[in-house]
C-alpha cells in the first residue's frame, strides 16, 4: 500500500474511533470521511461497509479480549474464568460504543470470529468440568453480555451487577 494511502486508513480508523465512541456505531460514514478530510470514496475504498470499518477500529481492544480469554485457559476454576472474561467484554463493549454491534455481526476474520472463537474456549472448558450447562452456546452468552452492556448504557458498574445477576440468578448466594 502506498505511503499516502496507508495514512488516509490509518486517519480513517482513528476518526472513526471518534466519531463512534461520540455517536455510536450508526455515525455517520460521511461525517467520518469529512473529519477524516477524505472523500466519502476513499472511505469506502478502504471499508467497503460500514462493518469493516467498526472491526479495524476495534481490532487492537478485540485482541486485547482474545489475549485474555487465551490467558483464562490457565484459571484453575472454568467458571470463574468465563465469568471473569465475559464482564470484560462487557465493560469493553460499554467503553467502547458501536462494540456490541461489531460483536454481534461479521464473518471470516471480523471481530465476532475472533471473540466467537476466544469464548468458545473457554465456554467448552466450563462445559468439561460441568460448571456450566451443556446447552448454553457461545453465542449466546456473547449476546447475553453485549445486551446488558447495551442496557447499561454507560454504566460499567451497572454492567457489571446485571451481568452478575444473569450468570448467578435472583438465588442469594449461599450462607458460608
Amino acid at each position: 500500500m502506498r505511503a499516502d494511502a496507508r495514512r488516509n486508513r490509518d486517519r480513517l480508523v482513528s476518526v472513526a474511533g471518534e466519531v463512534v465512541a461520540e455517536q455510536g456505531a450508526a455515525a455517520s460514514l460521511e461525517e467520518i470521511a469529512r473529519r477524516a478530510g477524505v472523500g466519502s470514496a476513499t472511505l469506502h475504498r478502504h471499508f467497503p461497509s460500514r462493518m469493516a470499518l467498526l472491526d479495524a477500529v476495534f481490532a487492537e481492544r478485540v485482541a486485547v479480549l482474545c489475549e485474555l480469554g487465551k490467558a483464562l485457559l490457565a484459571d484453575p476454576d472454568p467458571a470463574a474464568a468465563l465469568a471473569r472474561w465475559l464482564r470484560e467484554l462487557g465493560r469493553h463493549a460499554v467503553r467502547n460504543r458501536g462494540l456490541a454491534t461489531s460483536l454481534l455481526r461479521g464473518t471470516g476474520e471480523s471481530s465476532h470470529a475472533r471473540i466467537l472463537t476466544a469464548g468458545e474456549a473457554l465456554v467448552t472448558r466450563a462445559q468439561q468440568a460441568g460448571a456450566i450447562r451443556a446447552d448454553v452456546s457461545t453465542a449466546e452468552l456473547l449476546r447475553l453480555a453485549n445486551g446488558v452492556a447495551l442496557a447499561a448504557d454507560e454504566d460499567e458498574a451497572l454492567a457489571d451487577r446485571l451481568l452478575t445477576l444473569a450468570l448467578t440468578g435472583l438465588h442469594p448466594p449461599p450462607v458460608p
